[in-house]
């Protein structure tokens, strides 16, 4: 799976769990889904993505010619 793809579904992930964990176990869990928001938000503006430069260093590979958006320093 590439770079992208694995981004999305980690971020879908989060979302799904959370707010299962959210209905479940404690409302707190949504401050979580809000985190994710939030970070997903952020990367729009800043083009950085912490999730991305931990993939990266995990070694996955990006897409060739596709618009990638910068590790956090």
């Amino acid at each position: 799976m590439k770079l992208h793809a694995m981004l999305r579904l980690i971020a879908g992930s989060f979302v799904l769990a959370s707010l299962a964990l959210g209905y479940l176990v404690s409302p707190y869990w949504y401050l979580f889904t809000a985190f994710v928001g939030v970070n997903l938000v952020q990367s729009a503006f800043t083009l950085t993505c912490p999730m991305m430069a931990f993939l990266r260093r995990l070694g996955v590979k990006e897409e060739t010619g596709q618009a990638a958006c910068r590790p956090a320093a």
